[in-house]
C-alpha cells in the first residue's frame, strides 16, 4: 500500500511539473456535457474527444437532442476547432511530446451529406489544425460516400465491424466502433465470461489486423470494466468520468 501511495503521489508531481501525460486509451463519451468541453478532457490527458452535432441553418451546433434555440456559443467551432487550433499555434501539437493522433470524433446528428458538405466547407479555415496531428473522423449519420469520394480528406470515418474486409485504408476508417451490447451482456461488476472475452477478442484481432483501432460505446463504466477493457486490447475506451479513467490509467 505504500509503495501504491508513493507511486501516485510520483505521478500526480509529474503532472504538476510537466503537465498531464497523454493517454491514448482515453476516449470522452459526449465530452461537452462536461463543464468545461475539450478543457476537462485535455487536462486529463484524453487523446479522443466526442462531440455530437447538428447542422442548423447555416452553422454547426455541438448538442446531443436537437435544440429548439441554439446558442450562439455552442457551436462546433468555439467549443472545439478554435480552442484546437489556438493550442496547436501555441505548442506545435496538442501534447507536444506525443507522437500519436489526437482524435476529435464528429457524431453527425442531423442528415449525413448536408452535414458533411458544411463541416467541409468550415474545416478549410483549419488546416493548422490537421497539420497539428489531429485527426477528425465521422460517426452517427456517416457520409460513407462523400468522404470516400473526397480526396482532400478532411475528415475520416468511423467505421462498424460490418465495414472490416472490404479493404478500406485505416487513412480513411482509423477507428471501428460498436454497441458494447452487441458483443456482450457483461455488466462490469464481476469476471466477464469467457465466451464474452473471446467475442471481443475476436473483433479486436480483426481490427488490429487492419491497422485500425477499436471502441465500444455502451460499456460499463467503472475501474473493473476499464481494466477488462484495456486487458483484451480495447484501444479507446469510453467514459464519462474523466478525472476516475485518467487516474486508473496513469496508475498502470
Amino acid at each position: 500500500m505504500k509503495k501504491l501511495i508513493l507511486f501516485q503521489v510520483a505521478i500526480l508531481f509529474q503532472i504538476a511539473a510537466f503537465g498531464q501525460k497523454p493517454l491514448p486509451n482515453a476516449h470522452a463519451h459526449n465530452d461537452y456535457e462536461h463543464e468545461r468541453p475539450l478543457q476537462d478532457a485535455l487536462d486529463n490527458g484524453f487523446t479522443s474527444v466526442e462531440a455530437d452535432v447538428w447542422l442548423i441553418g447555416a452553422e454547426l451546433y455541438v448538442y446531443h437532442d436537437k435544440p429548439i434555440n441554439p446558442q450562439s456559443d455552442r457551436t462546433l467551432q468555439k467549443l472545439y476547432l478554435e480552442p484546437l487550433t489556438k493550442i496547436i499555434e501555441e505548442k506545435g501539437k496538442v501534447y507536444p511530446e506525443y507522437d500519436r493522433p489526437v482524435y476529435l470524433m464528429i457524431d453527425f446528428k442531423s442528415d449525413a451529406d448536408p452535414t458533411y458538405q458544411k463541416l467541409r466547407s468550415v474545416l478549410m479555415s483549419y488546416e493548422n489544425l490537421l497539420n497539428g496531428g489531429v485527426v477528425i473522423f465521422v460517426s452517427g449519420n456517416r457520409p460513407i460516400g462523400l468522404i470516400t469520394r473526397d480526396e482532400a480528406k478532411w475528415a475520416a470515418l468511423d467505421g462498424r465491424p460490418d465495414d472490416l474486409g472490404k479493404g478500406i485504408s485505416p487513412k480513411l476508417m482509423p477507428v471501428v466502433s460498436t454497441s458494447f451490447r452487441k458483443v456482450s451482456k457483461w455488466n462490469g461488476k464481476e469476471e466477464i465470461s469467457e465466451s464474452d472475452q473471446q467475442a471481443i477478442l475476436a473483433l479486436v484481432e480483426q481490427t488490429h489486423a487492419e491497422g485500425k483501432l477499436v471502441r465500444f460505446w455502451a460499456t460499463p463504466d467503472n475501474p473493473n470494466a476499464w481494466k477488462q477493457l484495456q486487458a483484451l486490447g480495447v484501444d479507446l475506451i469510453n467514459t464519462d468520468d474523466l478525472k476516475g479513467l485518467s487516474e486508473f490509467l496513469n496508475a498502470q
